[in-house]
């Protein structure tokens, strides 16, 4: 069973590569992989402090907040003050972060559809209940 997961696990990350490559949305705007990871994890857990994006990165405090600035000068991101604890500084994307994490993550709508429109209604529904079930299991996992 060890050997056919491993393979499995190979096809699926040669397959998401595939994907990824042919179908994602070209960007201009020069993030670096940790700018883009910081931006994703702010999207996906809104109440973000420095402290936990130095976590997400194991890098130091200093270094993170660092990455901030950058982000903040880019317009990407910007920080709010806790309204029941001013001690507290939450890291928030701005309307410009939130399309840049769309280019930088998710697959282009148009080059999509043009592959889903060669397949059949049931491949359709296949991939549809993949991505769910994978979608579903990562988050409960991690």
């Amino acid at each position: 069973m060890k050997m056919n997961t491993e393979k499995i696990i190979e096809m699926m990350n040669q397959d998401w590569t595939d994907i990824y490559y042919h179908l994602h949305t070209k960007h201009d705007d020069h993030l670096s992989h940790h700018a883009v990871r910081m931006l994703q994890h702010i999207e996906k857990n809104r109440l973000v402090t420095i402290g936990h994006l130095a976590k997400l990165l194991d890098v130091s405090h200093n270094t993170a907040s660092e990455h901030v600035k950058r982000l903040i000068q880019k317009g990407l991101v910007q920080k709010n003050r806790d309204s029941s604890d001013e001690r507290k500084v939450y890291v928030t994307l701005t309307p410009e972060g939130e399309e840049a994490v769309k280019r930088h993550t998710r697959l282009h709508p148009k080059k999509l559809q043009k592959v889903l429109e060669q397949l059949n209604e049931e491949e359709v529904e296949m991939i549809k209940t993949a991505f769910s079930l994978l979608s579903r299991e990562a988050k409960s996992c991690f």
